[in-house]
């Protein structure tokens, strides 16, 4: 185990399903691992495992040069840099912020600069690999920065990634590839639900389908991962419709600036929409078959006690 430093010693602000696997990863590879969250229940399970935790994210800045954050949205990344015992006014100059959160890559260019502008480095670092890669190191990180910001991150990266795609020196690429991967994804799920309730009302066995499918050529790695929550009954939240309905609406945002149109991407969005309208917002985004469900009077099937996979975005 390395001697633990101010290099070795990081902090994680989000300690849900990805965060709580990769400060768990992190300290599996030897690091000093500080973590922060709103949630006391999750504080108590990092600390259940020897991990240990701050109240505030200010309290990191005293004893990190390197905080993960990985929390859902812009609007969170907002509240832990620039709220009320923020991080960014705390952190000691050349520090660095690696920012996890998919969010818009325009904002991920403003957030850089803004940084900057305090002495601060950022990367701009999506991740994925749903929470089993993020509990084993393994992770696939769509990062850009400055060539300081990834020797300050490089203890970090080498124990939570399997792999590290350097995209370019200035925040904003990564954001940018990570919202290809969840527009496809996106579409990829609603698809796949689609294709599902045809079968079904067609009359096909379900179970039957998807062997056939993942053996044809038009399978998907989404259709070979979500169907089997279909098939189960199982809709636990390992990533839930709202994350989509949010993601599609960073695409159509970020179509709106390019004047671009995608309207594949605006058909999803609607049946995720629909489907989180419905009550179902929470649920695995598999739910967003539910949608046909309700409207057509699919009999889909019951839950049982098979476990399904892990999820990615």
């Amino acid at each position: 185990m390395p001697q633990q430093s101010a290099s070795n010693t990081i902090g994680i602000i989000g300690l849900g399903a990805m965060g709580a696997g990769m400060a768990t990863a992190m300290r599996d590879a030897g690091l000093n691992v500080i973590g922060c969250d709103v949630s006391a229940q999750a504080r108590e399970a990092l600390e259940a495992q020897g991990g240990r935790c701050v109240a505030s994210p200010k309290a990191l800045a005293a004893e990190c040069r390197v905080v993960v954050l990985v929390v859902v949205n812009a609007e969170q990344v907002e509240a832990v840099l620039f709220g009320d015992d923020g991080l960014a006014g705390s952190m000691a100059p050349n520090s660095l912020i690696m920012q996890c959160a998919t969010v818009a890559p325009s904002y991920a260019r403003s957030l850089g600069g803004r940084l900057a502008d305090r002495g601060l480095s950022m990367l701009d670092a999506p991740i994925s690999g749903g929470a089993t890669k993020a509990r084993q190191g393994e992770l696939s990180v769509m990062a850009s920065g400055s060539e300081a910001a990834f020797q300050l991150g490089a203890v970090a990266l080498d124990a939570m990634a399997a792999k590290v795609h350097r995209l370019g020196d200035e925040p904003g690429a990564g954001s940018s590839v990570k919202l290809v991967n969840q527009h496809l994804a996106g579409v990829h799920i609603a698809a796949a639900a689609e294709a599902m309730a045809l079968g079904i009302r067609m009359g096909l066995d379900p179970h039957a389908l998807y062997d056939v499918i993942t053996h044809s050529a038009g399978n998907s790695w989404m259709f070979e991962n979500r169907v089997p929550h279909i098939l189960s009954g199982d809709y636990t939240p390992l990533s839930a419709v709202d994350i989509f309905v949010k993601d599609l609406n960073l695409v159509h945002q970020t179509g709106r600036e390019l004047t671009l149109s995608m309207p594949v991407a605006a058909s999803a969005l609607q049946q995720f929409t629909a489907a989180s309208s419905a009550g179902l917002g929470r649920e695995d985004d598999a739910a967003v078959i539910k949608v046909y469900q309700r409207l057509a009077g699919l009999t889909l099937p019951a839950a049982n006690d098979t476990d399904h996979s892990e999820v990615t975005s």
